[in-house]
């Protein structure tokens, strides 16, 4: 009798009393390679791609394995979006909008001046056509996107010198994520797109007259109030950065239902541990750089009201130019009316309460 007939007729107790053991097909490891835009130092930004990453090994039982590698670690931080259309690696963890140079439309998936602040992003995204317009975009890049952490609202910047007015931005040489330079050099400002592992020297070097990063838990960690004594806020830029985990489209498509579903719901937990993470954070980093010397100071008033003027002039010219960026835009404006309408009666008036009040 060959393996299969003693198999039929005697059924699995019959084979094991025998003791021949059935054929039993386990799954295969699914591995991936996550090319993260930050430095490993950073452990709330940089963190978010590997709480992404314990949480798919969690869920998965150890079945699906992801590793993360540090900007620079497998390619350059602002090289991941080529690595993920190319195949080079499975994902990425990274900003947005360092990528506006191949289509502005990259910066609306992650912040653009004078946008949503975090939490109507993520409204945007995953109860408004965020999701839906950004998929049919990236997939002209071989990408599929998840939500993917948020910071929150971020500070302006650190500046050598204090910025009276506006003429102030003129000149000045100011280290600015991504696409907020556009609206810099409308102001005359000189925007330097750089890694943020490498700004702290290129500010120290005086290579740099400014340079914003994030917020006050991250900047203490790279030491910017050592080499740049005044504090600006708020970053008009970046009402709430929305990192993104980009995908490979055919590294997507090749996971089961399961394996997709356990990608999303890590992505998913990621993005909410990040902004808690800044939020707890932040507070007491800030409360430590004004003790150390730091001098907070707030934008001058005609620095906000020029930058949103050259803003929202800029989006208007992109507008007529840019259909990639025209069709995303004009709903995430409409999104962004009446989420201020609604803001504006709640959660902006009790807030500003609060904040009024000796607690």
């Amino acid at each position: 009798m060959d393996r299969r007939s003693l198999i039929k007729h005697a059924g699995v107790a019959g084979v094991l009393a025998a003791g021949v053991a059935p054929a039993v097909h386990a799954q295969a490891t699914v591995r991936w390679r996550v090319a993260s835009s930050f430095p490993k130092s950073l452990d709330t930004i940089y963190g978010a791609a590997e709480v992404f990453a314990q949480k798919v090994r969690a869920l998965s039982g150890g079945k699906f394995d992801v590793s993360v590698h540090s900007a620079g670690e497998l390619m350059p931080a602002f090289g991941v979006v080529d690595g993920v259309q190319n195949g080079t690696v499975e994902a990425a963890h990274t900003a947005p909008y360092y990528f506006f140079g191949k289509d502005e439309t990259f910066a609306i998936g992650g912040a653009i001046p004078f946008g949503l602040n975090s939490r109507q992003m993520t409204a945007w995204t995953f109860e408004g056509n965020g999701l839906k317009l950004m998929r049919e975009f990236y997939a002209k890049y071989n990408i599929v996107h998840f939500a993917c952490g948020n910071t929150g609202a971020q500070m302006g910047g650190w500046m050598r010198k204090e910025i009276a007015n506006a003429n102030d931005l003129k000149g000045l040489k100011f280290r600015i994520g991504g696409f907020a330079g556009k609206v810099l050099e409308r102001l005359g400002g000189v925007p330097q797109n750089i890694p943020g592992g490498e700004i702290y020297q290129a500010l120290e070097k005086g290579t740099i007259d400014a340079a914003e990063w994030i917020g006050p838990y991250d900047d203490q960690k790279l030491g910017f109030n050592k080499v740049a004594p005044f504090y600006y806020y708020p970053g008009w830029w970046e009402g709430g950065l929305q990192l993104d985990l980009y995908i490979n489209q055919k590294a997507y498509e090749a996971l089961n239902a399961e394996q997709k579903a356990i990608v999303e719901a890590a992505a998913t937990y990621a993005h909410v541990e990040t902004q808690a993470k800044y939020d707890v954070k932040n507070p007491t980093a800030l409360k430590q750089l004004v003790g150390s010397g730091a001098k907070l100071r707030p934008f001058p008033a005609d620095v906000m009201t020029q930058a949103f003027k050259q803003s929202m002039d800029l989006y208007e010219e992109l507008s007529a130019k840019n259909e990639n960026w025209k069709k995303v835009y004009s709903d995430y404006a409409r999104f962004r009316s009446d989420q201020n309408l609604w803001f504006r009666f709640t959660e902006a008036s009790f807030d500003r309460f609060m904040q009024s009040q000796k607690l």
